[in-house]
Protein backbone atom coordinates (compact mmCIF):
# COMPACT_ATOMS: atom_id res chain seq x y z
CA UNK A 1 0.00 0.00 0.00
CA UNK A 2 1.07 3.34 -1.07
CA UNK A 3 -0.24 6.93 -0.21
CA UNK A 4 0.14 10.41 -0.73
CA UNK A 5 -1.76 13.45 -0.58
CA UNK A 6 -2.63 15.40 -3.70
CA UNK A 7 -3.19 18.47 -2.21
CA UNK A 8 -5.30 19.62 1.31
CA UNK A 9 -6.97 22.76 3.00
CA UNK A 10 -9.95 24.97 2.31
CA UNK A 11 -9.72 25.58 -1.39
CA UNK A 12 -8.68 21.41 -2.20
CA UNK A 13 -8.87 18.39 -0.61
CA UNK A 14 -7.31 15.03 -2.23
CA UNK A 15 -5.16 12.24 -1.90
CA UNK A 16 -3.86 8.81 -3.79
CA UNK A 17 -3.94 5.36 -2.54
CA UNK A 18 -2.36 2.67 -4.41
CA UNK A 19 -2.33 -1.24 -3.99
CA UNK A 20 -1.20 -3.80 -6.27
CA UNK A 21 -4.21 -4.06 -7.45
CA UNK A 22 -5.99 -0.73 -7.77
CA UNK A 23 -5.45 2.87 -7.88
CA UNK A 24 -8.13 5.27 -6.08
CA UNK A 25 -8.50 8.46 -5.18
CA UNK A 26 -10.11 9.75 -1.56
CA UNK A 27 -12.27 12.85 -2.78
CA UNK A 28 -11.51 15.10 -5.74
CA UNK A 29 -11.51 18.68 -4.43
CA UNK A 30 -9.58 20.01 -7.52
CA UNK A 31 -10.82 20.47 -11.44
CA UNK A 32 -10.42 17.37 -12.91
CA UNK A 33 -7.71 19.15 -15.26
CA UNK A 34 -5.64 20.54 -11.53
CA UNK A 35 -6.20 16.64 -10.47
CA UNK A 36 -4.49 15.47 -13.52
CA UNK A 37 -1.69 17.66 -13.07
CA UNK A 38 -1.37 16.72 -9.69
CA UNK A 39 -1.28 12.80 -10.69
CA UNK A 40 1.13 13.90 -13.55
CA UNK A 41 3.37 14.24 -10.41
CA UNK A 42 3.25 11.08 -8.92
CA UNK A 43 3.77 9.93 -12.97
CA UNK A 44 -0.06 8.96 -13.09
CA UNK A 45 -3.10 10.21 -14.80
CA UNK A 46 -6.75 10.41 -14.35
CA UNK A 47 -7.11 7.75 -17.13
CA UNK A 48 -5.42 5.18 -14.62
CA UNK A 49 -7.60 5.98 -11.93
CA UNK A 50 -10.36 3.56 -10.91
CA UNK A 51 -12.44 4.91 -8.51
CA UNK A 52 -12.95 8.02 -6.45
CA UNK A 53 -14.20 7.47 -2.72
CA UNK A 54 -16.23 10.82 -1.71
CA UNK A 55 -16.26 11.40 2.28
CA UNK A 56 -18.90 14.61 1.46
CA UNK A 57 -20.65 16.89 -0.78
CA UNK A 58 -19.00 20.35 -0.01
CA UNK A 59 -16.55 22.00 -3.24
CA UNK A 60 -13.37 21.81 -1.48
CA UNK A 61 -13.68 17.70 -1.82
CA UNK A 62 -16.09 16.85 -4.65
CA UNK A 63 -15.02 19.77 -7.63
CA UNK A 64 -13.57 17.54 -9.75
CA UNK A 65 -17.13 16.09 -10.40
CA UNK A 66 -18.42 17.61 -13.89
CA UNK A 67 -14.86 17.70 -15.48
CA UNK A 68 -14.93 13.48 -14.56
CA UNK A 69 -17.62 13.09 -17.60
CA UNK A 70 -14.32 12.96 -19.93
CA UNK A 71 -13.08 9.55 -17.67
CA UNK A 72 -16.54 7.33 -17.56
CA UNK A 73 -14.65 4.93 -16.62
CA UNK A 74 -14.14 6.30 -13.07
CA UNK A 75 -16.30 4.62 -10.35
CA UNK A 76 -17.64 7.03 -7.76
CA UNK A 77 -18.15 6.02 -4.61
CA UNK A 78 -20.49 7.80 -2.08
CA UNK A 79 -23.54 7.20 0.36
CA UNK A 80 -26.71 8.07 -1.37
CA UNK A 81 -27.70 11.51 0.40
CA UNK A 82 -24.09 12.55 -1.04
CA UNK A 83 -25.01 11.35 -4.07
CA UNK A 84 -28.07 12.93 -4.53
CA UNK A 85 -26.72 16.53 -3.52
CA UNK A 86 -23.79 16.12 -5.85
CA UNK A 87 -26.16 14.43 -9.22
CA UNK A 88 -28.93 17.83 -8.61
CA UNK A 89 -25.89 20.09 -9.93
CA UNK A 90 -24.51 17.61 -12.25
CA UNK A 91 -25.24 17.43 -15.68
CA UNK A 92 -24.27 14.15 -16.46
CA UNK A 93 -24.86 10.92 -14.31
CA UNK A 94 -21.10 9.63 -13.06
CA UNK A 95 -20.64 6.14 -12.59
CA UNK A 96 -22.31 5.82 -8.95
CA UNK A 97 -21.25 3.01 -6.30
CA UNK A 98 -23.70 3.72 -3.50
CA UNK A 99 -22.54 2.60 0.28
CA UNK A 100 -24.13 2.41 3.24
CA UNK A 101 -22.39 4.64 6.45
CA UNK A 102 -21.38 2.19 8.83
CA UNK A 103 -21.21 -0.91 6.04
CA UNK A 104 -17.39 -3.12 4.95
CA UNK A 105 -18.00 -3.49 1.64
CA UNK A 106 -14.73 -4.20 -0.94
CA UNK A 107 -13.43 -2.86 -3.96
CA UNK A 108 -11.06 -4.87 -6.02
CA UNK A 109 -8.41 -5.79 -3.37
CA UNK A 110 -9.48 -2.96 -0.68
CA UNK A 111 -11.39 -3.54 2.09
CA UNK A 112 -13.17 0.16 2.85
CA UNK A 113 -15.34 1.06 6.15
CA UNK A 114 -17.10 4.17 6.05
CA UNK A 115 -17.93 5.59 9.30
CA UNK A 116 -19.99 8.33 10.38
CA UNK A 117 -18.21 12.20 11.36
CA UNK A 118 -20.02 14.68 12.92
CA UNK A 119 -19.62 17.74 10.23
CA UNK A 120 -21.98 20.23 8.92
CA UNK A 121 -22.73 17.85 5.45
CA UNK A 122 -25.47 16.03 4.33
CA UNK A 123 -24.24 12.38 5.78
CA UNK A 124 -20.39 13.26 6.08
CA UNK A 125 -18.22 9.71 6.31
CA UNK A 126 -14.35 8.79 7.37
CA UNK A 127 -12.62 5.97 5.85
CA UNK A 128 -10.91 2.81 6.60
CA UNK A 129 -9.03 0.99 3.82
CA UNK A 130 -7.61 -1.61 4.36
CA UNK A 131 -5.40 -3.96 1.69
CA UNK A 132 -2.91 -7.54 2.29
CA UNK A 133 -3.09 -10.42 4.28
CA UNK A 134 -2.18 -10.49 8.17
CA UNK A 135 -0.18 -14.13 7.76
CA UNK A 136 1.35 -13.27 3.92
CA UNK A 137 5.19 -11.90 4.98
CA UNK A 138 5.38 -10.73 1.30
CA UNK A 139 1.97 -8.83 1.14
CA UNK A 140 1.58 -7.99 4.60
CA UNK A 141 -1.86 -6.15 6.13
CA UNK A 142 -1.81 -2.62 6.06
CA UNK A 143 -4.75 -0.07 6.58
CA UNK A 144 -5.15 3.29 6.52
CA UNK A 145 -7.44 6.11 8.22
CA UNK A 146 -8.74 9.23 6.32
CA UNK A 147 -10.34 11.59 9.00
CA UNK A 148 -11.05 15.28 7.85
CA UNK A 149 -14.16 17.52 8.11
CA UNK A 150 -15.48 17.04 11.61
CA UNK A 151 -16.20 19.12 14.85
CA UNK A 152 -15.79 16.42 17.11
CA UNK A 153 -14.27 12.84 17.91
CA UNK A 154 -16.86 10.70 19.19
CA UNK A 155 -15.88 7.34 20.74
CA UNK A 156 -16.29 5.26 17.57
CA UNK A 157 -14.01 7.58 15.80
CA UNK A 158 -11.46 6.72 18.46
CA UNK A 159 -11.87 2.63 18.15
CA UNK A 160 -11.42 3.37 14.27
CA UNK A 161 -8.28 4.94 14.15
CA UNK A 162 -6.40 2.88 17.38
CA UNK A 163 -5.56 -0.07 15.10
CA UNK A 164 -4.35 1.44 11.72
CA UNK A 165 -0.73 1.91 10.15
CA UNK A 166 -1.53 5.64 8.84
CA UNK A 167 -3.55 8.16 10.01
CA UNK A 168 -5.01 11.42 7.75
CA UNK A 169 -6.62 13.49 10.42
CA UNK A 170 -7.77 17.32 9.94
CA UNK A 171 -5.85 19.61 12.42
CA UNK A 172 -7.76 22.56 10.96
CA UNK A 173 -7.28 25.64 12.87
CA UNK A 174 -5.83 27.44 16.26
CA UNK A 175 -8.49 28.85 18.47
CA UNK A 176 -6.46 32.01 19.05
CA UNK A 177 -5.85 33.13 14.75
CA UNK A 178 -9.81 31.84 14.36
CA UNK A 179 -11.53 34.59 16.27
CA UNK A 180 -8.78 36.86 15.65
CA UNK A 181 -9.26 36.56 12.24
CA UNK A 182 -10.84 39.59 10.09
CA UNK A 183 -12.13 38.03 7.44
CA UNK A 184 -14.55 35.55 8.56
CA UNK A 185 -17.66 37.11 10.55
CA UNK A 186 -18.63 35.58 13.95
CA UNK A 187 -21.17 32.84 12.32
CA UNK A 188 -18.75 31.03 10.55
CA UNK A 189 -16.20 31.09 13.51
CA UNK A 190 -19.09 29.79 15.42
CA UNK A 191 -19.39 27.18 12.46
CA UNK A 192 -16.02 25.99 12.33
CA UNK A 193 -15.27 25.71 16.07
CA UNK A 194 -18.96 24.34 16.60
CA UNK A 195 -19.40 20.18 17.32
CA UNK A 196 -20.32 19.88 13.62
CA UNK A 197 -17.83 21.79 12.19
CA UNK A 198 -13.37 21.20 12.23
CA UNK A 199 -11.12 19.84 14.67
CA UNK A 200 -8.77 22.54 16.01
CA UNK A 201 -5.19 21.89 17.02
CA UNK A 202 -6.04 21.00 20.42
CA UNK A 203 -8.68 18.58 19.28
CA UNK A 204 -6.09 16.62 17.33
CA UNK A 205 -3.96 16.53 19.65
CA UNK A 206 -6.48 15.82 22.68
CA UNK A 207 -7.54 12.94 20.15
CA UNK A 208 -4.22 11.28 19.09
CA UNK A 209 -2.88 11.44 22.90
CA UNK A 210 -6.46 9.83 24.05
CA UNK A 211 -5.88 6.48 21.69
CA UNK A 212 -2.01 6.44 20.93
CA UNK A 213 -1.68 3.46 18.97
CA UNK A 214 1.47 2.15 18.75
CA UNK A 215 0.77 0.62 15.66
CA UNK A 216 0.64 3.87 14.07
CA UNK A 217 3.52 4.53 11.34
CA UNK A 218 2.57 7.43 9.72
CA UNK A 219 -0.01 10.22 10.70
CA UNK A 220 -0.91 12.94 8.25
CA UNK A 221 -1.58 16.44 9.34
CA UNK A 222 -4.15 17.84 6.62
CA UNK A 223 -6.71 20.42 6.44
CA UNK A 224 -4.70 23.52 7.58
CA UNK A 225 -6.68 26.57 7.36
CA UNK A 226 -4.49 29.38 5.15
CA UNK A 227 -5.33 32.05 7.63
CA UNK A 228 -6.50 30.50 10.65
CA UNK A 229 -3.47 28.50 11.83
CA UNK A 230 0.06 28.20 10.94
CA UNK A 231 2.76 25.82 11.06
CA UNK A 232 4.41 26.75 14.09
CA UNK A 233 1.07 26.66 15.76
CA UNK A 234 0.68 22.53 14.93
CA UNK A 235 4.25 21.75 15.79
CA UNK A 236 3.55 23.64 19.32
CA UNK A 237 0.52 20.68 19.36
CA UNK A 238 2.42 18.48 17.90
CA UNK A 239 5.69 18.75 20.36
CA UNK A 240 4.18 16.39 23.33
CA UNK A 241 2.55 13.92 21.31
CA UNK A 242 6.09 13.69 19.19
CA UNK A 243 7.39 12.64 22.67
CA UNK A 244 5.22 10.14 23.31
CA UNK A 245 4.59 8.57 19.87
CA UNK A 246 7.37 6.45 17.57
CA UNK A 247 5.88 7.54 14.40
CA UNK A 248 6.61 9.72 11.62
CA UNK A 249 4.48 13.25 11.67
CA UNK A 250 4.12 15.05 8.22
CA UNK A 251 2.46 18.94 8.48
CA UNK A 252 0.74 19.11 5.01
CA UNK A 253 0.72 22.86 4.42
CA UNK A 254 -2.55 24.48 2.73
CA UNK A 255 -2.63 23.85 -0.91
CA UNK A 256 0.54 21.18 -0.98
CA UNK A 257 0.75 17.78 -0.86
CA UNK A 258 3.20 14.98 0.35
CA UNK A 259 5.32 12.32 -1.88
CA UNK A 260 3.83 8.98 -2.54
CA UNK A 261 5.00 6.90 0.50
CA UNK A 262 5.11 3.18 0.93
CA UNK A 263 3.20 2.32 4.10
CA UNK A 264 5.14 -0.75 5.05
Amino acid sequence: MRFGILGSGSSGNSALLLTDGTRVLIDAGFSARKLDALLGGMSLSLNQIDAIFLTHEHGDHTAALEGLRRHPHIQIFANAPTAHCLQHDLKYRPSWQIFETGALFHFKDLEIEAFPVPHDAQEPVGFRFSSGHPDDLFSPSRSLVWLTDLGHAPLNIRDRIRDCDALVVEANHCPHLLQADPKRPWSTKQRISGRHGHLSNEAMRELLDSVASPRWRRIFLTHLSRDCNSLQAVEDSLAPLKQKLACQFFVVEPGMGTPLLSLD
